[in-house]
């Protein structure tokens, strides 16, 4: 007997039922925790503790990047890539593309297959373990497909329609003081890593988000592998700046002048270039293609020395602007360096380094204030749900409430849910 609910099947076998299940279930029993309570190992028995999932990674590449996992006791992090069947990771060719070679675990609901990297290093695989009811993952895959469209992600969305004032300029706030914090403390690892360095601290932050996003890891790799120390002794000179910074992203170099300079300071400093195949290079227009960002990057970072000391003792917005806006860096994506890096790490250094980033005139909540909101999928489902996102102020709380609670459903740990939930509403006519 076959039945077939929401586009998988249950086929009874005797007397059991043997489940044949979508990938985007696995996705979402992966994403949601719901693999919590049950011991998870090693295809070859190791334990394992999963400390992060990882962030959902919709370009190229594998399904979640910057997962922590301890698999026999020993921390991972790196990048998880999710299949039914171990076999479909050579049937997707996996093991011919460097790009999956950060890999730590195959996360499979059977494995059928033993997986290698292009290096032939083995990957460490996991037959994930959760709840098997049939009528409790039937449900599971209506809740993952309607997580999957463009509506239904925010719980309360009916109620938020209803009454947009259940999301309350007070739970804005806090919000977006949450998500400085959480910049903070990512901020304060940084530091422990740089041994107390600032100005490394945000050499390194701001080639991350150089990357915008899609080349994140990638510029942030090429930064730490491109000592501060380096760059400074070429700070004057932009050709040279330019040399090493692309000679360390281990793209190829056109420019044969180019590539004998990066030889001389590779010799030099005794550099070592990242791996190239890290960059996505697929669908990117040329204005965003990590060339012409790293000649933007070196070009900033020759405008300006010790750039950390600068971005604190401005108190002006339109300051912090010009001193980032360069040709070919357009108002939106300064915008973004400014959201992501100048103003955290303006917030941080208030709060550690002495005094506090309270609500001044100046202060980098403030600034926020002052900056357009973003625009993207997650902001305008806010929007439909009649809730203003004026600037980026609010842009960043409503970013923090939907990646902290509503993906994860922490509706009663949320002001809103609260609301919804335990006060007594009035009846509308």
């Amino acid at each position: 007997m076959i039945i077939c609910n929401y586009g998988f099947f249950f086929v009874t076998l005797q007397s059991r039922s043997v489940i044949i299940m979508p990938e985007i279930l696995l996705h979402y029993i992966w994403e949601h925790c719901l693999w919590a309570g049950y011991a998870q190992q090693t295809t070859d028995g190791k334990p394992i503790e999963i400390i992060s999932v990882g962030e959902h990674n919709r370009d190229a590449g594998a399904d979640y990047s910057h997962a922590r996992i301890r698999i026999g006791g020993k921390e991972w992090v790196g990048n998880v890539e999710l299949h039914i069947h171990s076999s479909e990771w050579y049937r997707h060719k996996h093991h011919q593309d460097k790009a999956y070679d950060s890999v730590i675990l195959h996360v499979v609901r059977d494995a059928d297959k033993q997986v290698f990297n292009s290096q032939g290093e083995a990957i460490e695989q996991c037959e994930l373990q959760y709840p098997s009811d049939r009528d409790y993952l039937t449900n599971l895959l209506a809740d993952a497909m309607r997580m999957d469209s463009a509506e239904g992600r925010i719980g309360c969305a009916q109620q938020l329609l209803d009454d947009p004032l259940l999301l309350t300029d007070g739970w804005r706030r806090l919000l977006l003081s949450k998500r400085l914090d959480c910049k903070r403390a990512s901020i304060e690892r940084l530091l422990e890593i740089t041994q107390g360095s600032w100005e490394h601290a945000f050499y390194i932050s701001l080639a991350r988000n150089f990357g915008f996003h899609t080349n994140s890891v990638p510029f942030e790799e090429l930064a730490i592998a491109t000592p501060l120390s380096a760059i400074r002794k070429h700070r004057d000179n932009l050709y040279q700046l330019t040399a090493m910074l692309l000679g360390q992203s281990g793209l190829p170099m056109k420019d044969e002048q180019m590539a004998r300079e990066y030889q001389f300071l590779r010799a030099k400093f005794d550099l070592t270039p990242i791996d190239g195949s890290l960059w996505k290079l697929g669908r990117i227009r040329p204005q965003n293609s990590p060339e012409r960002r790293i000649r933007q990057f070196a070009s900033l970072l020759h405008r300006s020395e010790f750039l950390l000391s600068k971005v604190i003792e401005l108190t002006d917005i339109d300051a912090l602007v010009e001193l980032f806006s360069m040709e070919g860096l357009s108002r939106a994506s300064v915008d973004i360096l400014l959201i992501n890096t100048v103003l955290p790490y303006k917030y941080a250094y208030a709060q550690i380094a002495g005094g506090t980033a309270g609500a001044t005139e100046q202060s980098p909540i403030a600034m926020m204030e002052q900056i357009a909101a973003e625009d993207n999928t997650i902001t305008r489902q806010w929007k439909m749900l009649g809730q203003t996102v004026k600037n980026a102020a609010d842009s960043q709380a409503l970013l923090h409430l939907y990646q902290n609670y509503c993906m994860h459903h922490e509706c009663v740990n949320c002001e809103v849910g609260y609301r919804i939930f335990f006060e007594p509403r009035k009846v509308r006519p």
